[in-house]
């Protein structure tokens, strides 16, 4: 006789930057376990490549990490964890006075993505007929971005190569994903200061996952108010 099957609850979420509903499940022990070796290896592209596949298959797959933004990895990841291990999280935090550590407890369901006060246009003139229309960068370009912690000027042409959805003049419309890389590095190449600081305006300008943490030090007494963001704020 077969063992029996264990139905997983369904949740419904919406995908920030798209505004997509998608039903998904909580993690069961085998993504635990991918998640659990990729924080032991203590390698970013580990946990990345864990996050992505874990989200595809609590997603039913029908959510393809790679077209996602990041700040969409980091909130579908937020919900996922949420539901599947509890929406407590206990997590170290240094005191702004003291900087004794303190442990604080975050409500996860309580994190939101924060938008930029300031709206700015996808749409961008460059001169007077050529503009450019951005978009925020997916999950899938980043590996051409390089490591974050060495900004070269490589890294910021192949940034701003992947937050341009397309290139417009009186003539037409060019779609970047019909263009060579090549031609891109040519167009960006070309740009001046001002023209790139247009660009690079828009691409600062995305939300992220914001909470504001208030405790008072165990070490000093005094209270603090300090703003955590990003996912791995959020987790040990």
């Amino acid at each position: 006789m077969p063992l029996p099957t264990i139905e997983s609850p369904k949740y419904v979420l919406t995908i920030p930057s798209t505004k997509q509903s998608v039903e998904y499940r909580p993690f069961l022990v085998k993504e635990e376990k991918i998640l659990l070796l990729a924080q032991e290896s203590n390698e970013s592209t580990e946990m990345m490549s864990a996050i992505k596949d874990i989200i595809f298959a609590c997603t039913f797959e029908t959510v393809d990490p790679k077209e996602l933004t990041a700040f969409d990895l980091e909130y579908v990841f937020l919900k996922l964890r949420a539901k599947s291990v509890g929406e407590i999280s206990n997590i170290k935090v240094k005191c702004s006075h003291c900087e004794t550590y303190n442990e604080v407890s975050i409500n996860l369901d309580d994190i939101q993505l924060t938008w930029p006060e300031k709206e700015v246009s996808s749409k961008i003139m460059l001169t007077d007929k050529v503009g450019v229309i951005l978009q925020h960068i997916k999950v899938g370009n980043m590996p051409a971005l390089g490591d974050s912690d060495k900004i070269s000027g490589e890294t910021i042409t192949n940034m701003i190569i992947a937050s341009i959805e397309s290139i417009f003049d009186n003539n037409g419309v060019y779609q970047s994903n019909q263009s060579s890389k090549e031609e891109l590095i040519t167009f960006v190449n070309s740009l001046n200061r001002s023209q790139i600081n247009k660009i690079e305006e828009y691409i600062s300008n995305t939300p992220k996952l914001e909470h504001i943490a208030i405790f008072d030090c165990d070490g000093c007494k005094k209270e603090n108010n300090i703003s955590l963001s990003g996912i791995q704020a959020f987790f040990e």
